[in-house]
């Protein structure tokens, strides 16, 4: 078999999900339709290393309608969605994903879809690419190059590339206005809030909701949680980031000093260790803990799991710890993202147009990436423009047009008062 997931008999209840974001991805689909005819990646083998959802599943199939042949691994180890897995596998695409698989198994599904042998690669958080470069460093002379999808993973690979360590040329899709202005924001900010509400239930209205970053993910989380009824208050390291915090109507502090009086705390930093021993110490019984993240290292469970004397599974997505002061901590997802482990991640109108920059950035490598440096590129202004168009023209919305002496306006220094 080319392809390893729990349970093959829930592809038609993953084949409804997908057609349904189908339904909400009209760029996407209007993607399919236009290269399915020209078929621009055929001949490619693309291995993708991103979130196995339902939207992701519209982009997997739509590189596939292009002419691509396609392998694909989950991203997380519990941000997979069996049912999307099991219709993917049915439909003869190679995946090897499942929920809730341990990080011995998340590596080991790379390596599986390494031996694919791709020419182009497709990675949310760079562990793809990163495998590639340490483990399967033969296979790189036939990667024409890749693209990378969140935060996370463009700062990996810039890093990467400043070291003369990347290989090939990486498109940073994350780095696209169409993208993190939306996807970041407006998808990051509803899910998480979706995790949180279905791990627990509670009512936000009244709770003092802390966002650790005031990034575009920690502000989408803001502004969440603010139209709930929370009261917001955002911590950060960054002196700009914070000033606009507060500029936004959102309290900014030290996180010693929210640690004592949050009743619900978001991180969003990529960053290590931004919850550790001494906030947890210091929170109020009940407190409940997140991350929406890339990785699972913003909360130090470590250091939770050595202040507690029990834990236990309460509700899903949702373990309780008990402190040895008695207090009661509440940590959800394992640390791990929560709009994916305990929701279903981003809607699919927002996913529309980041998977439209993936897909395009695809077909732009197969056409230029021979010629390309090894180092991290922007997404072309221009490709940015033509996503957001064809979105606001499948909303039903028209923009005027600047005048041809307009255009000529903006370009004449000379013009003045």
């Amino acid at each position: 078999m080319n392809y390893k997931v729990k349970d093959l008999s829930l592809a038609a209840s993953g084949r409804m999900k997908i057609e349904w974001a189908e339904s909400h991805m009209p760029v996407m689909m209007a993607l399919r339709e236009k290269y399915s005819q020209t078929q621009p990646l055929k001949g490619q083998r693309i291995t993708g290393c991103l979130h196995v959802t339902k939207e992701t599943a519209v982009l997997v199939e739509t590189l596939r309608a292009a002419g691509a042949e396609v392998s694909w691994s989950g991203c997380n180890p519990l941000s997979t969605q069996d049912e999307i897995a099991a219709a993917l596998a049915a439909a003869g695409i190679s995946i090897y994903a499942w929920h809730g698989m341990n990080v011995e198994e998340f590596y080991w599904c790379i390596e599986r879809t390494l031996d694919f042998k791709p020419t182009l690669t497709l990675d949310d958080g760079a562990d793809l690419i990163m495998t590639l470069h340490t483990k399967r460093q033969d296979l790189i002379s036939g990667v024409i190059g890749g693209t990378e999808e969140t935060t996370t993973g463009v700062h990996r690979l810039r890093a990467m590339a400043a070291d003369g360590a990347l290989k090939y040329p990486v498109i940073a899709v994350n780095d696209a206005e169409t993208k993190w202005d939306f996807d970041n924001v407006y998808g990051t900010g509803q899910s998480s809030i979706d995790g949180i509400i279905r791990a627990t239930s509670v009512l936000l209205a009244s709770k003092n909701f802390v966002v650790a970053g005031y990034g575009h993910c920690g502000r989408g989380c803001a502004l969440r949680a603010s139209g709930m009824g929370s009261t917001v208050i955002a911590t950060e390291v960054n002196p700009i980031q914070a000033i606009k915090a507060t500029l936004e109507g959102f309290r900014v502090m030290k996180m010693d000093e929210a640690a004592e009086i949050g009743d619900v705390f978001i991180t969003a930093t990529g960053m290590k260790d931004v919850i550790v021993k001494r906030h947890f110490e210091k929170m109020k019984d009940g407190a409940i803990v997140c991350n929406t993240g890339h990785y699972d290292v913003e909360i130090n469970i470590g250091d939770l799991e050595a202040l507690s004397e029990s834990k236990r599974t309460i509700r899903p997505s949702c373990e309780e710890y008990i402190l040895k002061n008695g207090r009661r901590i509440y940590l959800l997802a394992q640390g791990r993202l929560v709009n994916l482990a305990a929701a279903e991640g981003h809607p699919s109108e927002v996913m529309d147009m980041s998977f439209a920059n993936q897909f395009l950035s695809q077909i732009r490598l197969v056409n230029e990436g021979q010629g390309m440096e090894k180092k991290v590129y922007d997404i072309p202004e221009a490709q940015d423009q033509e996503i957001a168009g064809i979105k606001l023209a499948t909303m039903g919305i028209s923009i005027d047009q600047l005048t041809a002496e307009q255009i000529a306006y903006a370009s004449d220094y000379m013009a003045g008062t």
